[in-house]
């Protein structure tokens, strides 16, 4: 049984335009918030929470209500198709209500397009391991973060060469770059991938496992304690992570004097350093073991944190320390997820799985708010400093996971060294 690559690459156009509109919306919407509205820190960073608390509910239950669909396209093609062309539509608007500085309709706006990428992002997700069999679900998720990575790559780019100089430039063509990638990904996916035919054929075709006895037994306390300690830990590195991605093209401007979209060139190189780390990542984990690969991503991104809080100006050595931080990322997010699966083995996988979302989600939620207060009533200079604590605090936690740490087997194939959600 061999993956039908060039299906799963047009399955993951959705994932594509996905990664690329967050990309886009956590680099640009703090800008207008800040630039066009003169908006608090505090005010900005409950705003862009947001997107994070309406995930928590809007994920499971649009993913719910994709189970229960049934058309003559699919169960997950018509939110995609609706959720992809309401959030162009409302992108537009978005840019408009920019041009004429318009708060309420453009907070109006901004929360229609979240409600429509809510709509489709687990109806997306979920359309790859619909369409492909179990054995080969591990390389299939492997393509699909390759193509959320081209899109997050892609909108790093159209920020460098369409905003323009000045404080409040015009982001119409960045908006409508992003919302005709998102058109042109969905157009694809649609005329290459008939969901229900391929559903149809999945059904005769693969083996479904059957349920492992004991599969919803209680968990040992301690291996409940270690279950308690990696999610905190998840949660802080994503407080910390999290302030700095969406703070940074503020931090960048303000501190670093950085202008026309130049603070994209710093996150670009942490995203393609990310990409390229996936296989020696993969190869590092098989030798130590993931606990220990974790510890030495979280290790790296405190001292980058701690290097990047003394730069008063841009320099172009930051570059490097950003190329580490995408190292060090890759890391912790290529084993945290695997390990929970590993701890929850006993147990409902997909209950502890909505845990580690849970807490990585609220930490999002937590920490626009809580580092925007810093920043505006404290200093921009607080951002670097915020995030090394909370680094500092995740590797603590992290010490004290003592299960879930089984190394993992070599890869069949290289490929499947990208796979993030085991």
């Amino acid at each position: 049984m061999k993956l039908n690559y060039r299906r799963t690459v047009f399955i993951g156009m959705a994932f594509l335009s996905i990664c690329a509109f967050w990309q886009m919306y956590d680099n640009i919407i703090p800008l207008i918030l800040k630039n066009t509205f003169h908006l608090g820190e505090t005010v900005t960073g409950a705003i862009m929470a947001a997107d994070n608390v309406l995930a928590l509910f809007l994920l499971p239950l649009f993913g719910s209500l994709s189970d229960r669909t049934h058309t003559r396209i699919g169960r997950r093609t018509p939110f995609i198709l609706t959720g992809t062309g309401l959030s162009f539509i409302f992108l537009l608007l978005l840019s408009a209500a920019n041009q004429k500085a318009n708060v309420i309709f453009f907070i109006t706006a901004l929360f229609f397009v979240l409600l429509s990428m809510g709509l489709y992002r687990s109806p997306a997700v979920a359309l790859m391991p619909d369409l492909t069999p179990k054995p080969l679900r591990s390389k299939g998720n492997a393509v699909i973060n390759l193509m959320g990575a081209v899109g997050g790559v892609y909108a790093l780019i159209m920020i460098r060469l369409l905003v323009g100089s000045g404080t409040t430039p015009d982001y119409f063509p960045l908006f409508l770059s992003i919302g005709l990638l998102m058109l042109c990904c969905v157009i694809l996916l649609f005329l290459t991938i008939p969901e229900q035919k391929l559903v149809a054929q999945m059904t005769v075709e693969s083996v479904e496992d059957e349920s492992k006895p004991g599969a919803t037994a209680e968990l040992p306390r301690e291996v409940k304690r270690s279950l308690l300690f990696i999610l905190l830990s998840v949660a802080l590195w994503y407080i910390a992570y999290n302030a700095v991605t969406t703070a940074f093209s503020r931090y960048a401007t303000h501190v670093w004097g950085l202008e026309n979209g130049g603070y994209a060139n710093c996150l670009m190189v942490a995203t393609v350093a990310a990409i390229i780390s996936y296989i020696p990542i993969g190869s590092l984990s098989s030798s130590i073991g993931r606990k220990r690969t974790i510890l030495i991503g979280v290790a790296l991104l405190t001292f980058c944190y701690l290097c990047a809080s003394f730069y008063t100006s841009y320099h172009v050595s930051m570059n490097l320390f950003f190329g580490i931080i995408g190292f060090a990322w890759a890391a912790i997010n290529v084993n945290s997820f695997p390990m929970v699966v590993e701890i929850s083995a006993n147990g409902d996988v997909g209950k502890y799985t909505g845990y580690y979302y849970t807490f990585s989600m609220a930490a999002q939620v937590i920490t626009p708010i809580l580092s925007g207060f810093l920043l505006e009533h404290v200093s921009y200079r607080t951002l670097f400093p915020y995030a090394v604590v909370f680094s500092i605090l995740s590797f603590c936690t992290m010490l004290m996971v003592k299960h879930g740490d089984s190394k993992p087997e070599k890869k069949g194939s290289m490929l499947e060294n990208f796979d993030v959600d085991d």
